[in-house]
């Protein structure tokens, strides 16, 4: 089992609001470079759609809930069809995207105990509590052309990893880099 984080990242560092949902001054930094870098299978997931299981939290598992289920094509459908996880202490009910259901338990302890890939997709938070206990094994940094500013930062202590490989997807590059 390996743990996959995915983010959208600016070249300096920020991951908050890069479709412009939560409002910020900052937000949509990802958007407007054009679909060709936030369209399809960006992160290279492949058969980890098929096999892993996606770990969203609550905010961004609201926001994929209210656009992905009406979407359809390649991509859409296998995101649509994948097993999905949402950590939550509020929401009840995650029936509004197919294959979606409530993590139960801790956290860290319970992804230590998956027996499949666990792929997070953007939630922060959950990176970041993930990587406090030394769980994630992989980054898929997809960073764009822009600087921020301001906004919340996926990485805040210092920290090496090895780089995998850097692809170029459009006006981004996407990184892979291995924490172990």
């Amino acid at each position: 089992m390996s743990v996959i984080v995915v983010e959208f990242t600016t070249l300096d560092g920020v991951v908050e609001d890069p479709d412009g949902s939560a409002g910020t001054a900052f937000g949509g930094w990802a958007f407007r470079h054009g679909p060709e870098a936030v369209a399809g299978d960006k992160f290279r997931l492949g058969s980890l759609l098929d096999t892993g299981v996606l770990l969203f939290g609550r905010t961004t598992w609201e926001l994929f809930a209210k656009l992905w289920p009406g979407r359809s094509g390649e991509f859409p459908d296998r995101l649509n069809a994948a097993a999905k996880l949402v950590a939550s202490r509020t929401l009840q009910d995650v029936s509004a995207w197919r294959n979606s259901v409530l993590l139960r338990g801790e956290l860290a302890e319970t992804i230590a105990r998956e027996e499949r890939d666990v792929v997070v997709i953007g939630s922060v938070g959950i990176a970041q509590e993930l990587a406090r206990h030394g769980l994630v094994d992989e980054y898929r940094l997809l960073v764009f052309p822009s600087v921020a500013g301001a906004g919340r930062r996926l990485f805040g202590d210092a920290a090496d990893f090895t780089l995998v490989s850097a692809v170029q997807v459009g006006p981004a590059i996407l990184g892979t880099y291995r924490t172990r």
